[in-house]
């Protein structure tokens, strides 16, 4: 799971066109990595929750702007089987 949520991540990222060339595990998605803006790490958020029913509270977003690649990826694998633990 932790894969493919990897991999929409990515592509959303370029979808939004972000350059996602050099970005791995370890590149955070704020300022010293990707660089996502308030409003853009709020639309990856969005993306994120409408394709896997994830939902991430308001008050996450400083969070979620220092995590890396592969802790947020790592996160939502987490939620997604959470979730389907509790079905």
């Amino acid at each position: 799971m932790r894969d493919e949520v990897r991999t929409f991540v990515i592509e959303q990222l370029a979808d939004m066109n972000y350059d996602v060339e050099e970005i791995d595990d370890d590149t955070t998605l704020g300022p010293s990595g990707v660089d996502l803006e308030s409003l853009a790490l709020a639309d990856l958020a969005v993306r994120v929750e409408d394709r896997y029913g994830v939902t991430f509270a308001d008050d996450e977003s400083e969070k979620l702007a220092l995590m890396t690649v592969g802790e947020f990826t790592t996160m939502v694998a987490d939620r997604v089987a959470a979730n389907s633990d509790d079905s």
